[in-house]
């Protein structure tokens, strides 16, 4: 059975501790802990202190842990999501590396599953050849690194990215082709990328370690909330439970985060009542 979690950027408005606290209470089994300006920023002066407290805090409910690096607006305070790996200019393609490669260890340190990464926006002026070659090397680099410490790069497509979708994934797998560069399946993406989430699901078996979990609609990337969009979640669940799939499912509501307590809860209430088999999920309960 896999593990049923929550994603810290839906719980912006709350400092790390209290929403981890929220979440390990509300019998949550895992987290992803987006890094940003109030969640273990590397460059904040107590970082090494709350890093300590966030590993205590984690031990304290038993969570599950994935490390996510889609912090808006941590890097560039002016431009969402900049500098990534297809930026132009080497020094802005190794900032984003340089953050990355200490998400791998703030993984270690709190024996995280995975750091989960993307492509970024290809901006106007750059070629598909150079955006192919930077994003390659820099996954190439980032999955060296990541033998330092046993942790998985989680490679994730997102709609309006460069990489997008799971044949893209493919290509840059192929290149890659590095035992610790796996994927990242947000299925709200793979409904509106792919022909069929099930099928995804199935085909990408081996490559998964870490998945998002929001609802969508087919011709809208916008985060929902569950039964606002299209997805068939017990279809999801059947074709999770057919491949054994134990590792993290984490609830990405990132535009939720003003009334992120509620949402968690009523997450977990719709979840919890669609899950197949109830005596597989005892750890889930109805709050």
């Amino acid at each position: 059975m896999f593990k049923l979690g929550y994603n810290t950027n839906g719980f912006a408005n709350h400092s790390l501790l209290s929403a981890i606290d929220i979440i390990g209470g509300l019998g949550y089994e895992s987290i992803a802990v987006t890094i940003d300006h109030y969640a273990l920023n590397p460059w904040n002066k107590n970082f090494e202190t709350q890093l300590v407290r966030v590993k205590a805090q984690l031990e304290k409910y038993a969570l599950a842990s994935v490390v996510e690096t889609g912090a808006r607006f941590l890097l560039n305070p002016q431009t969402k999501h900049e500098p990534t790996l297809i930026s132009p200019g080497k020094n802005k393609r190794e900032t984003r590396i340089k953050f990355i490669e200490k998400c791998l260890e703030v993984a270690s340190f709190l024996g995280s599953d995975a750091v989960s990464i993307w492509s970024g926006q290809k901006k106007d002026g750059v070629s598909d050849q150079n955006a192919w070659e930077w994003l390659i090397s820099g996954c190439r680099k980032l999955s060296e690194k990541a033998e330092d410490f046993g942790i998985y790069i989680a490679f994730e497509p997102e709609p309006g990215m460069f990489v997008e979708n799971l044949d893209q994934y493919d290509r840059l797998k192929e290149k890659i082709n590095h035992d610790l560069f796996k994927l990242t399946l947000d299925l709200g993406h793979a409904l509106i990328t792919e022909k069929s989430i099930s099928k995804a699901i199935w085909d990408y078996r081996n490559d998964i370690v870490n998945i998002h979990l929001e609802d969508m609609k087919k011709d809208k990337h916008d985060h929902l909330f569950f039964g606002e969009g299209e997805m068939d979640f017990q279809k999801i669940f059947r074709s999770l439970k057919d491949i054994n799939y134990s590792g993290q499912v984490n609830i990405e509501l990132s535009r939720h985060s003003h009334n992120a307590v509620e949402t968690a809860k009523k997450a977990k209430r719709f979840l919890r009542g669609i899950l197949p088999d109830p005596k597989q999920s005892g750890k889930i309960p109805l709050i």
